[in-house]
């Protein structure tokens, strides 16, 4: 499959299951509702060593928060249920209590509860107040710049992780701007998270190593540097090779996500430099999710 003189090749991109929650942040005004949520979702990349995959979903007006000031939305992404609740109160409490003028809210509803408020109340030492609002549970924590409000509870769903392109260009230059034009893209979709730092990654990795004690390695097979001395997929002209790594909530986000951020390559062209669309897998046998790009971009 050729697009724009682009080839796509015939392979798919390999996910899994996750646990998601999103969480709605407000302040005082934008500046400061997005200082909390970068910070909330800061060390956030991979699972593999951060625990979380998290990153901002969209800016919010007043008018979609539920206390009508400036806000955030933020998508978090964990391996387990369990794992997902000790994020959220962990960054929460350390990044979102502690900044200036903030409140923080589920953005989601399910049966699937999360903690959000019900454990931080303690902070309150006792002087914690909680108000019940349309059958939902508030909680004021006195703090030294007045009281942070936070709803006691969140939800977490099931969701997708690890859908990803892989970009291939004569040239570093070429391959991130070709990428950057993809994440602008990705970035107006809603539900989807790109938690690599600005959305790209240059460290894709395969399964196991040499050293048994990691559980991940270099994926040697597309790096130029190592073309001659491994099992390489990349011919002569390949300078440089950058991933798209996605989450989103369903499976059909993460589908329409690598549509979108593959049509964006393509329609650079192949005088961007671009010469080739490829995926990360591991032959089928890590995720249940497969992701064919010539069926998606079909």
């Amino acid at each position: 499959m050729i697009r724009n003189g682009i080839e796509i090749e015939d392979s798919f991109a390999e996910a899994f299951g996750m646990n998601a929650t999103r969480l709605v942040i407000t302040a005082l005004n934008p500046r400061w509702a997005r200082i909390a949520a970068e910070t909330m979702t800061g060390f956030a990349t991979s699972v593999i060593g951060c625990g979380a995959e998290a990153g901002i979903e969209r800016e919010l007006s007043p008018d979609e928060t539920p206390d009508r000031r400036p806000g955030m939305s933020v998508l978090l992404f964990a391996m387990s249920g369990k794992d997902l609740e000790k994020q959220v109160e962990r960054r929460v409490g350390q990044c979102v209590l502690t900044c200036p003028t903030t409140a923080i809210f589920s953005g989601m509803s399910s049966e699937k509860p999360v903690p959000l408020g019900k454990n931080l109340r303690f902070f309150g030492d006792g002087h914690q107040i909680s108000k019940l609002i349309d059958g939902k549970r508030y909680w004021r924590i006195p703090v030294m710049d007045g009281e942070f409000l936070c709803e006691e509870m969140t939800a977490r769903r099931s969701a997708v992780g690890g859908g990803n392109f892989l970009v291939l260009a004569r040239s570093l230059p070429q391959a991130l701007a070709a990428c950057e034009h993809a994440v602008e893209a990705i970035r107006a979709l809603p539900s989807v998270l790109l938690p690599f730092p600005g959305g790209i990654a240059r460290s894709g990795s395969k399964v196991g190593s040499k050293y048994k004690a990691l559980m991940a390695s270099t994926n040697d097979a597309f790096c130029p540097t190592l073309r001659g001395l491994v099992d390489s997929r990349l011919d002569a002209e390949v300078g440089a090779v950058l991933e798209i790594v996605i989450n989103g909530l369903t499976e059909a986000d993460v589908s329409e996500a690598t549509r979108v951020g593959i049509d964006a390559v393509c329609t650079l062209g192949a005088d961007s430099g671009v010469i080739r669309i490829s995926a990360g897998n591991y032959g089928g046998k890590l995720g249940q999710y497969h992701f064919h790009l010539r069926e998606l971009m079909a």
